[in-house]
Formats: structure tokens, sequence, C-alpha cells
């Protein structure tokens, strides 16, 4: 099995249909046919061999699409970047993959000069962008230009596709890997749970650097449809997309459908085009679900529930499972049930399976897991036990086989869409001078599902501000893992006995009141 069989068949089944459209441009899938050959073989001259991995720090855009396909093509591994990362976030990642290539578009050439310096084994940064090559980078479109087309590597079934960085719970982020094998048994599951498979545009609108934002390029080629790129997510020109590009599939999260919503000129497009909407990285607050079915009618909504671990999903809560009343309404809280290639139990730490409706750890297993972590085997061996991933959340099954995701095991916050694993902004804490004790929290938010929020005890006779703090994390980590909200306390955290802060004693008063804490 191949990634790269998924273009192959949109090329020779859909060859005059729209693939893609980025700003003006508009190409077909016979003019993506050839242009993936042709980077493919410039990537190979520029010394990508078999397994090696190629950086990418950019916005989504048609040429990033590409390279999902002709960096396989080449032979190499993709390794996309996180575009809401610190300098010193990205420099672990590059380091950690050993990229010695890496593709940059206009919105990171400042960042690409401060990676440049540090990162003497990246031989060549390609620009990607639409203006003028920066003095020493070479250009993505006369790279195609210069190359003639290669044959396909051939990578294969358990040979590394890619990898996703995602937020660490460790000292690190971890470098999720997946094979091809992976990635096209993910995509046929998943495009087999939607409810058509014709005649399909997508409008994108997350990062490719994440799996959600990113599998849709997948799944869309297989289907022959076409890919509508925006840069990223803004209301207006997401409402504008719709109408023009007739958009039929977009992955949308609780935020965004929010701000569409709300938006005072949402009278005025028309978007009864769209007709799938994926929701996920937190849960549709009910209030917004009926909103949501008043406003926009002829949308088809679509939760699922995964992690990149899984690629991409693992459950799926289908339109006709979003049931507002009656003896079934229940089945809106759930994260649905499981998708096709996955297998999903409960367990308790014993690790005997748990009762229907006792909650326990959630664990799944299919043959689109991920490889492992790169680089990383200790943490490879504690999510993945006996071919099943540990997920680390808390949750349990109805006698219909839907999954309830009750809480996470592990102290991570939804905020957004975007997952900030508290002990990130925890550590950006702690190394402030006047920080003694700091632990973070998810807290209700109605914008962002939930905010991240920290709890603070000075040192003796210390003092600083709410600003100071933030503004210190921000030079440490990314803006959005940042606390948006800061208590100070004169009183010791409380803790266990072992002397773990007792995060359920800080959260739970946040969450009286609210049915889901995710």
């Amino acid at each position: 099995m191949q990634g790269t069989q998924l273009l192959k068949r949109a090329v020779q089944c859909s060859p005059q249909r729209v693939a893609t459209i980025s700003g003006e441009r508009r190409r077909s899938w016979a003019e993506v046919g050839t242009r993936v050959p042709r980077m493919a073989a410039a990537l190979r001259s520029l010394g990508v061999e078999d397994g090696a991995f190629v950086a990418i720090l950019a916005m989504n855009s048609d040429r990033y699409l590409e390279l999902f396909f002709a960096v396989p093509w080449a032979g190499g591994a993709l390794a996309p970047l996180n575009v809401r990362w610190s300098v010193a976030e990205n420099i672990y990642a590059l380091t950690d993959s050993k990229a010695a290539v890496l593709f940059i578009d206009d919105a990171f050439l400042e960042q690409a000069r401060e990676i440049r310096p540090q990162m003497p084994g990246i031989a060549t940064f390609v620009y990607m962008g639409d203006g003028p090559t920066p003095e020493g980078m070479l250009s993505y479109e006369a790279l195609v230009e210069a190359h003639a087309p290669m044959a396909d590597a051939n990578r294969r079934d358990d040979d590394l596709y890619i990898i996703f960085y995602t937020g660490g719970t460790t000292a690190h982020p971890k470098g999720v890997a997946m094979s091809h094998k992976g990635v096209y048994l993910a995509t046929c599951c998943y495009l087999a749970l939607l409810p058509s498979v014709e005649d399909l545009t997508f409008l994108y609108v997350a990062g490719y650097f994440h799996f959600a934002g990113a599998s849709a390029l997948w799944y869309i080629t297989l289907a022959g449809g076409t890919h509508a790129i925006l840069p990223k997510f803004e209301a207006l020109p997401v409402m504008k997309a719709i109408g023009e590009y007739k958009v039929t599939n977009a992955v949308l999260v609780p935020t965004m459908v929010n701000m569409l919503l709300s938006h005072p000129d949402f009278p005025q497009y028309d978007l009864t085009s769209l007709k799938t909407c994926i929701y996920g990285g937190s849960p549709m607050p009910e209030g917004l679900m009926l909103r949501a079915m008043e406003m926009v009618p002829t949308w088809g909504f679509y939760q699922i529930y995964g992690m990149t671990e899984t690629g991409g999903f693992a459950t799926m809560l289908r339109w006709r499972d979003h049931i507002v009343s009656g003896e079934k309404s229940s089945r809106l809280r759930s994260a649905g049930q499981a998708g096709f290639g996955n297998e999903i139990r409960i367990v308790l730490p014993d690790g005997s399976d748990a009762e229907l409706g006792q909650i326990g750890e959630i664990i799944i297993r299919s043959d689109f897991l991920m490889i492992g972590y790169l680089n990383n085997p200790e943490a490879s061996a504690a999510s993945l036990r006996d071919g099943w991933m540990y997920t680390g959340d808390a949750g349990y099954m109805d006698e219909d086989g839907f999954l309830y995701v009750a809480d996470r095991v592990k102290d991570m916050i939804v905020s957004g869409g975007e997952n900030v694993y508290s002990i990130e902004p925890e550590r950006a804490l702690f190394l402030h001078p006047k920080v003694r004790e700091a632990a973070v929290i998810g807290i209700p938010s109605e914008q962002w599902g939930e905010a991240v929020h920290a709890v603070v005890v000075l040192k003796d006779g210390a003092s600083a501000t709410v600003e100071e703090l933030i503004a210190h994390c921000r030079t440490l980590i990314g803006g959005y893992k940042c606390p948006r909200s800061i208590e100070f306390r004169a009183e010791p955290l409380p803790v266990t006995p072992v002397g773990k802060v007792r995060k359920n004693v800080l959260r739970d008063p946040y969450w009286v009141g609210h049915a889901r804490k995710i």
C-alpha cells in the first residue's frame, strides 16, 4: 500500500477535474500529476534519499499539498512544522527529524533567518511563496520547471510516510510516525464513513501540520475531489469561499462554527452547498448545535473522536445520531460509535474490561495506528501495548456501542480545537524567577470550549502581574499554549500524599453546572 496511490487514482480517473484552488490559481489533477514527479526529482537531486525527512514551515497552499505527494514520491518522509510554535520549538523538531531540506513561505521568512544559523545541518531552504526568491534560497517553481519527472520511489507498507509533532507531556514534543500503510488504510476507512464520495469539494482552514487538517488531503484526493485551500480560518473568507467554490465538505471545530453563525454578515452568504461538516477537537455545546441546526439546516454534522496516534479518528457520531429529543437524545453528548477499522475498549486500572456505563481508560486498536514516536522508544512502549493505543482519556460505553468521553486521564486542555498539554505552560511559568509553584488547568470558555488558566504561587516577597507572566510564557512557547488568565494564591497548592498537585481540586469549582469536562 502506497500513499502515492491516492494521487495516481485521482490523476487517472479525474484528470480534467479541478484539483486545487489556492488564491487565484486553479490546477487540474492532470497538472498536479505532472508537477509532483518533477518536484520529487528536484528533491532527489537535492540529496533526499529513501527515508530522509523534508520539513515544511508554511501556511496552507496548493504547493504545500503537492509536497504531501512529492516527498514520498521521491522516497522521503514529511515533517510538517507547527506554524504556531516558537523558533525554539521548531528547531527542536528539525533537530529531532534531522531534516536536510526546509520549505518556507512568506509568512515564515523571518523565522527561517533565525533558524538558519542555528541549524547548519539544513543544507537547502526552498522558497514556496509567490514573491521574488530570497537570497540563499531555491525557488519552488524553478525546481519544478528544471527537472524532468521521475518514477515513483515505490515506498510502501511499513515505510515511514510522515511525522506529526504533538504537544509533549514530557520534556519535548513527540513526533507521531505514520507509515504508508497506516495513511492508506486510515484514508479508505475514513472515506467510507462519509455520506457521499461523489463530486466533493473540501475547504481547508486548519493547518496541515495537524493530522485533522491534513487528513482530507488524502481522502479528497482518493475521491478525485477538489481541494479549496485557505491559508487560515477567518469568518468572511470562509463564508465567501463556501459560496463561490460550492464547497461540500469541511472540518470546523465548534469555535469556528460559532464564529460563522455569530458574524454580522452571515445572512448575506449562501452556504447551502455545504453538506458535511466534520467537527472535533472539542465537543459541540448542545446550545450551539441546536442553533446551527436552525441556521444552517442543509449541513449534516459529524463528530469525530481520535488522536494523531490513531490515524486521526477512532469514532464518529453520524448526523443521523444527532438526536435532540426522545429516548436516544443522550447520543448527542457522545463521541459516536467505532469507525470502520477501529476497535474500542474501556479498561480498568487492572487491565480488565469495564462494564457498560463504567468509566475507564479508552484504548484503541486498528491497522493504522502510529508506528511509534520518533526517537522515543520509552514513550512508544508506554502508549502502544499489545497492539492497543492507550489514549489517556477516560470514558464509558453504552449498550449501543456509543462512546462517551468523560474526562482526561492526561492533563490536556482542548482550547479552540488546539491541544495544550498543561506541562508546557507550567514549565514556562516555572522558568520565571518569581514563580515558586504553578499549575495549569482548563476552565470553561464560551469562545474556546476550554481556556488555559494558571494558578500561581510567587516566591516570598516577590510581586508580578498577569501580563508579565503571560509575556514571559510567549517567549518560550506558542501563544495558544500560554495562559489566558492567571490567579495568584498566597498558600501552597493542594497536593496528594506523594506531592502531586491535586488539579481536580483546582479545576472542579470552574466546572460546576457543566455537563462535560473535556
